[in-house]
């Protein structure tokens, strides 16, 4: 296995690597889970494998070293595959902006902002070229890639314009294994109903399902699989059981990852005599949520997601995280009472941390003609900054030191801050009081810097909570991506994965009736 996989359909004039699409029954049916479960599961063996997803709708996002913003669930599965994230892993990357418009990011930069109408009247269709140049490009330099599909590949109202799912699966001749999860009930239906609703041709190129999610004894599962094989013609190639905290960081909701296993496993007792409390403000277009999975996986530091201000009384901290829409995040902000809450904070010396979006809030003033188009804005001015919005996006990853102690982190913001005054500058950024703003992602993840900024928390806050010396972030996330290739390895049939990775799609893949058109 440490060569190159051979793979059916590959380009003349070279050896191409193998790939396998996994699909899903529903949105969050584990596709993301499965798909980085493989990766670290084939990385182990001495694969070269690389994640691909050629369309994601996400505003969690992650910038990579050459400058290109990729969805955070690609850039975790590259870390499972151990490999450089690049935007060839995901090409279109489409941020919500409102429930009808996104913007369109492609090959890792913004390309402007389209309807959901627009974008499937003809971008998309557009797009696929572009897609499938990325995805033989990635065959061509890695063993095999696994590539993710988005929503249900049997979402036939789409099926004309789709590039992420069946279109793409036919464009590579690339097998597809269907995932669905059983802890919402209904799976057997879902696969049979998902595979029925496909083309001859599309389901010509689904091999197999994968049951997620299990819980109690297999053996009582069985018999409904061995129908399902009957009724189909295709095996299930694994009953995944359910698992805490197995999560990477998602396209969107509120289960990411640290967080989740924090929440739903054994919580280490505080390091110190008492816990610290960090709430963050749940503002409309949420972006980057990301960002406290490293608090929340501080023994003893207890996060929680908050949309009132009675809920800040107890907060040790306050977190105001990134956004896509800064000005409307402000407005709800001020209607729900959370902006007076968190000045009288402020007042009190009590600590504030806002972190891109929620940093541009924490200002004087806010200049925007570009994402809200409103104007100028007041911010809380409990910092002394001023952001103008500029049309080009700021995509970047910076270092430097803050509290003695060095940081990394990366910048995904159309808003330009001019500081004007403060305490003490912080990641670009500044401090003023008690109150802290940067526009700096990710720097959570610097061990040294969160305990050093954990312990300053503490202090203001007047709490005997010590940070563990010995929380390390880095070593916490390749845990559970190990995690992730265990599920892989010992539940699912990886002979048969490997099959269809190397040898592509099987022939004699029987048609279920009815079919689409």
């Amino acid at each position: 296995m440490n060569g190159r996989l051979k793979a059916a359909g590959g380009e003349a004039g070279g050896a191409v690597g193998g790939g396998l699409l996994v699909a899903g029954t529903t949105s969050d049916a584990g596709k993301s889970v499965v798909t980085a479960g493989i990766c670290r599961w084939l990385a182990r063996q001495g694969v070269r494998v690389a994640p691909f997803k050629a369309q994601n709708m996400s505003l969690n996002s992650f910038v990579t070293r050459e400058g290109a913003e990729i969805g955070r669930a690609q850039a975790m599965q590259a870390a499972a595959a151990r490999v450089e994230p690049t935007a060839l892993m995901n090409p279109v990357l489409l941020k919500p902006g409102s429930d009808r418009s996104s913007q369109v990011v492609l090959l890792g930069k913004p390309v402007g902002e389209l309807s959901a109408r627009g974008y499937h009247s003809g971008r998309q269709e557009q797009l696929l070229g572009t897609v499938t140049d990325c995805l033989a490009e990635l065959r061509r330099t890695h063993d095999a890639v696994i590539c993710e599909g988005a929503g249900s590949p049997a979402e036939i109202n789409l099926r004309r314009t789709d590039i992420v799912n069946m279109g793409l699966a036919r464009a590579a001749r690339i097998p597809v294994v269907v995932v669905g999860d059983i802890d919402r009930g209904g799976v057997f239906a879902s696969f049979f109903g998902t595979t029925a609703l496909l083309s001859k041709e599309d389901q010509s190129l689904v091999a197999g399902y994968l049951v997620n999610k299990f819980r109690g004894d297999v053996t009582l599962l069985e018999p409904g699989l061995e129908m399902l094989r009957g009724l189909t013609g295709r095996q299930t190639l694994g009953v995944l059981p359910f698992a805490h905290g197995l999560g990477i960081d998602e396209e969107d909701g509120l289960r990411v990852s640290l967080r989740g296993a924090v929440r739903e496993s054994v919580v280490a007792p505080p390091h110190g005599a008492e816990v610290l409390r960090v709430a963050v403000c749940a503002v409309p277009l949420m972006s980057n949520f990301t960002d406290v999975d490293a608090l929340a996986a501080e023994p003893g530091v207890v996060v929680r997601f908050v949309d009132r201000a009675e809920e800040l009384a107890d907060a040790d901290l306050v977190v105001l995280p990134g956004t896509r829409g800064t000005v409307r995040a402000l407005e709800w902000l001020r209607a729900r009472g959370l902006a007076d809450a968190i000045a009288r904070r402020a007042a009190e010396g009590r600590p504030v941390l806002g972190i891109c979006g929620g940093f541009q809030m924490l200002g004087e003033l806010i200049e925007d003609e570009v994402e809200s188009k409103a104007g100028t804005v007041e911010g809380l001015g409990l910092l002394p900054v001023r952001v103008r919005f500029a049309a080009e996006k700021t995509l970047a990853r910076p270092a430097g030191t803050a509290l003695g102690e060095p940081v990394e982190g990366y910048e995904i913001h159309h808003g330009v801050a001019e500081v004007t005054g403060g305490d003490e500058e912080f990641l670009d950024g500044c401090r003023a009081g008690s109150v802290w703003g940067t526009h700096w992602h990710g720097s959570l993840e610097s061990d040294g810097f969160r305990r050093a900024l954990l312990r300053r928390v503490a202090a203001d806050a007047g709490r005997a909570f010590v940070p563990a010396p010995d929380t390390c972030f880095a070593a916490l996330r390749e845990e559970q991506l190990d995690r992730l290739g265990d599920l892989i390895e010992e539940h699912a049939d990886t002979a048969a994965l490997l099959r269809l990775i190397e040898e592509g799609v099987p022939d004699g893949l029987p048609s279920v009736p009815p079919g689409a058109p």
